[in-house]
Order: structure tokens, then C-alpha cells, then sequence
């Protein structure tokens, strides 16, 4: 085990802070929202958010033994203690990293109010006032919020009219970029295992991307998620048909796990590619960036490691003139900490809103005005992430009521 006794510890009094607590809750939105807390000896107190998944509390928990004690303003230098501590339990990936990245959100915004500066400006500066962001509209009317975040196999609701309709609903709210899951039910008939999609299943999406080109313009820009479900024949094809229709991207067409495979399809595609959600910390990005097996990088702040390693991520991108969207299924809390993210990263295009569905979604922040208007988020110029939970509103949706803050 490396002692970690050594590292610099000299400071200003005036900085001389230390972390006293690390609380965690998981609130039941249309995905399991995990929050993170960090308390300061300074009443400094910071929030922050982990991409969803059982296990992440408990790893929090377990981080506290070596947290409590540590100069919060030491952001990067902490998120490393976390990984190499954690290093026999998984800690270079996967939710042990997820883990890390919450309470390394957290602790950007007890460095921001304790320096009186908002995050995006502790990590490098500011190239926009506001952050454009694409509303996920998942599959026409098949999805809904009742009990959790149930699919409904209507097989109307995979008509490409319900696409259509749905499009034409969201973007009259103001959203110049929108997204849609293009996997359907029936993709895996008569076999669930192959990934091939049939001529009948692709002729389907053919026309379901029609129908939403059709019914917003192309003013709109429109991206198609296919949930990694085909395999490398099928995900040419698919490619190949949706040519005509200027998509701004289609997202994880085939499995994640090959980079030479990913690399394939981006090279032979006429449609731009957009992949990354799947992959944890700069260096599970490097092939995927360097050999160019991707057109729009996606990775999930809230899970692969926190700002600076998403900033890392997208400079490695900038070197490769690559575009910057990352992937956010967040509440409020994670959306904004992407917000600042998109603030200061110089190739960012947009930003995934995920929650139209969830109807107290901007009720989670104290605030008066909706969080996004005219599909843009304003950078906030207050210090830290900028916002302040609503503590009754978090009650009211927490997943297990013995788990809360306080």
C-alpha cells in the first residue's frame, strides 16, 4: 500500500480546511439519482452526483475512512487517493470510479465557495455564457414514468407517427437539438442474440428517421441512439440508409467493448458516430480518440471520473479536432456540475437532458425560473456548482427513506 503520509500539506490558514463528513442519498427520478454531500470544519458544505447503480453509497462510505481529515481544495490530488486506495476493489473502472466522481464533484463546489469562484473557472475558464442541450426523447410515446421508469411495448408507440408527434411537441418547447432511441422490440425477432437487424426491422428505422426529419426540418438537429444492440454488418447497413437524412450523430451502434470493431463502423459510416458512455477515465479513451474510431465523444461526467477527468478526455479530443457531447441522464445536481464542464471545454457541442418525463425535475433546485429555457442552461457566475438543493424536495423522492441526508 503507498503511504499517501508525505504528500504536500502547507498551506495558508485561510485555506487550512478540512473534510468532516461525506453524506450520500439516492433519489428515485426516472433513473436512481445518487447524491453526494461533502461537510467542511469550514460549514463549507459541497454536493455533487454519481451516475446510478447499487453499490455507489457504499463505496462513498468506504472512502470516508481515508477523506475525512483531507484539504477538500486538493480536488485532483484527493480523486487520485481514491483510485489508488480502492485499487484492489476495481478502482481504475466501473462503479468503484463512479463512486470517486461523485464526491470529486462535490468537492469542486466546496473549493468554488470556499475560494468565491464558480467551478467552470477553477477549471481553466469560460468559452460560453450558456450551454445548449438536446432533449432526449427516447422511443416516440413508449416510455413513461409510472412506478419507476417503465418501457411500454405498444407497438404503436414505436410508430414512426409517434415519433413524429413527439418531436414536433419538444422542439415547439424550444429545443433545437433533439435525440431518440432507434432499438425497437421488434429488432430481436425471431433472435434476440445475433444483432442482425432484418430488412423489414431496418426499412422500420428508415422510416421512423423520416418521419421525425420530416416533421421538424432541418433546422432541427436530431441524433439516434441504438443502445450498442447490432452487429458490424447490420450497423453498416443501418448507416448506410440513414445517409440521407444529416443526422448529427447515430449513438453506440454496436457493442462497446472492441475498439477496432467501433473503429470499422465510424470510418465506413456517412453518418457521424458518437460513442463513450460506457468507458471510465482518460485512459479507457485513448484508442477510441487517437486511431479516430469516433466522431462525437460521449462520456458520462457523473461516471467516469469527475471534471477534470471529462476536461482530460475532451482536450484529448481537441488535439484530434473530435466533438465533445457527453452523456448525462442526471438530476439537476450532475446536470449542472456538466454544465460548468461545458462551459470551459473549448470543442463542446451539446448536452444530454434526459428527464422531460419527470415532472418536479426543476423543483429539486431552490430557484424561480426552469433550469432550461429556449434548450439552453445559462452558466451560473455564484460560486461553487451554483445551486442549492431543495432538502423537502429530495425527501419527498428518496429511494429508501433511511438513507437521507442529516
Amino acid at each position: 500500500m503507498r503511504d499517501f503520509s508525505n504528500h504536500a500539506t502547507d498551506r495558508d490558514p485561510d485555506r487550512d480546511v478540512e473534510i468532516t463528513n461525506i453524506e450520500t442519498c439516492v433519489l428515485e427520478g426516472n433513473f436512481e439519482w445518487n447524491l453526494v454531500r461533502v461537510h467542511t470544519d469550514a460549514g463549507v458544505v459541497g454536493l455533487g452526483e454519481s451516475y446510478r447503480g447499487g453499490g455507489v453509497t457504499d463505496l462513498v462510505e468506504y472512502m470516508k475512512r481515508f477523506l475525512i481529515g483531507e484539504n477538500p481544495l486538493d480536488v485532483e490530488r484527493l480523486f487520485r487517493r481514491m483510485i489508488q486506495e480502492t485499487s484492489g476493489h476495481g478502482g481504475t473502472t466501473g462503479k468503484v470510479v463512479t463512486a470517486a466522481t461523485g464526491i470529486e464533484i462535490a468537492l469542486w463546489d466546496v473549493a468554488g465557495k470556499l475560494t468565491g469562484l464558480p467551478v467552470y473557472q477553477l477549471l481553466g475558464g469560460k468559452y460560453r455564457d450558456e450551454v445548449r442541450v438536446y432533449c432526449d426523447c427516447h422511443a416516440g410515446e413508449a416510455y413513461e414514468l409510472e412506478d419507476g421508469y417503465e418501457a411500454v411495448h405498444d407497438e404503436d408507440a414505436y410508430a414512426p407517427e409517434a415519433y413524429a408527434a413527439e418531436a414536433e411537441r419538444v422542439a415547439d418547447m424550444g429545443f433545437t437539438a433533439l435525440k431518440f432511441d432507434l432499438d425497437q422490440p421488434a429488432d430481436n425477432r425471431p433472435d434476440p442474440y445475433n444483432g442482425r437487424v432484418s430488412n423489414a426491422a431496418l426499412e422500420r428505422k428508415r422510416e421512423v428517421v423520416e418521419a421525425v426529419r420530416d416533421a421538424v426540418g432541418f433546422e432541427i438537429d436530431l441524433a439516434f441512439d441504438c443502445h450498442w444492440d447490432y452487429s458490424l454488418d447490420s450497423a453498416k447497413r443501418l448507416c448506410r440508409a440513414l445517409e440521407p437524412y444529416d443526422l448529427m450523430w447515430l449513438e453506440d451502434v454496436i457493442p462497446p467493448e472492441n475498439t477496432d470493431a467501433q473503429r470499422e463502423v465510424t470510418r465506413r459510416s456517412p453518418v457521424p458516430i458518437a460513442t463513450g458512455e460506457n468507458r471510465f477515465r482518460v485512459h479507457e479513451f485513448k484508442e477510441l480518440l487517437y486511431d479516430f474510431g469516433v466522431d462525437v465523444v460521449t462520456p458520462d461526467p457523473s461516471t467516469c471520473g469527475g471534471l477534470a477527468e471529462s476536461k482530460a478526455i475532451a482536450s484529448r479530443a481537441e488535439e484530434n479536432y473530435i466533438v465533445f457531447s457527453p452523456h448525462n441522464v442526471c438530476s439537476p445536481v450532475g446536470t449542472m456540475a456538466c454544465v460548468h464542464l461545458g462551459a470551459c471545454v473549448p470543442n463542446f457541442d451539446v448536452l444530454e437532458y434526459h428527464a422531460l418525463e419527470v415532472d418536479w425535475w426543476d423543483d429539486l433546485l431552490v430557484r424561480d425560473e426552469p433550469l432550461i429555457e429556449g434548450g439552453y442552461i445559462e452558466v451560473p457566475e455564484t460560486p461553487g456548482l451554483g445551486i442549492e438543493l431543495d432538502e423537502a424536495v429530495a425527501r419527498e423522492h428518496l429511494l429508501d427513506p433511511g438513507t437521507v441526508f442529516g
